[in-house]
């Protein structure tokens, strides 16, 4: 039986099809990071399709983190050959990253922190504080800071000393026998301080995506709280529901 044009599946294919068609030419590198779309009427032309079309087509790129629409002037490019995968959450996924991401701690000392102590409910105050970057390999583009503070216990009193094994705090925890098993994340957009955009190299006042991650341990206990700073050109909230 020959299926209807005007089918539902095959309406939804249509944004799917064009979505699908300038994606490959973003990931091969035909259309370049910060290269300018076709116009909506161009795309109208060139995949035979409606305007409406051609905007759902338009939001999935976006969605995925690929392009930025900006009211008329026009979609660029925002992908830049480099994916990182969030599925763990933004730090682990950024540590997993070894040939792609470079990490440089800024920060390795004991503090005492009363707010946060009584935020996360823990008898003392003591917190080694870690703050640290991640950038893009060969480009140098620092793609997040990341505060991260861990109760002090016995089993990493020895990273003040000897530091992270292999620069990472997860293997840290994974040496000392210390398993991550829940999480709580919150997210909000962040302007950038002069001391932030320093580091990050760009203009103060940059916004950048603000994230909180909770980790904790088997008991419930907290074993990790961070905040992230990171660059809206390499990530992305997508919430589903």
């Amino acid at each position: 039986m020959r299926a209807n044009p005007r089918s539902p599946a095959i309406a939804a294919a249509k944004p799917d099809r064009v979505a699908s068609a300038l994606e490959r030419d973003i990931r091969s590198g035909k259309l370049s990071y910060g290269a300018r779309l076709e116009s909506e009427n161009a795309l109208v032309r060139r995949f035979e399709v409606s305007r409406t079309t051609v905007r759902k087509g338009l939001e999935t790129l976006a969605g995925k983190g690929l392009i930025t629409t900006r009211t008329g002037i026009g979609s660029f490019v925002t992908f830049d050959g480099q994916t990182i995968d969030n599925a763990l959450g933004w730090t682990r996924a950024l540590a997993n990253q070894k040939d792609v991401v470079e990490t440089r701690v800024l920060r390795l000392e004991r503090v005492r922190d009363k707010s946060l102590a009584s935020l996360l409910m823990t008898a003392s105050a003591d917190f080694i504080a870690i703050d640290r970057t991640r950038s893009l390999k060969g480009k140098g583009r620092v793609v997040s800071i990341e505060r991260s503070r861990v109760p002090v216990r016995a089993e990493l009193e020895h990273v003040l000393k000897t530091g992270l094994t292999r620069n990472s705090l997860s293997a840290t925890f994974k040496e000392a026998g210390l398993i991550a098993a829940a999480g709580e994340e919150w997210a909000e957009i962040e302007c950038l301080s002069k001391a932030d955009a320093a580091i990050a190299g760009v203009k103060a006042g940059t916004p950048f995506l603000r994230t909180r991650r909770l980790v904790r341990d088997a008991r419930g206990g907290p074993l990790e709280h961070v905040v992230s700073l990171l660059d809206p050109r390499h990530f992305a909230l997508h919430l589903a529901f």
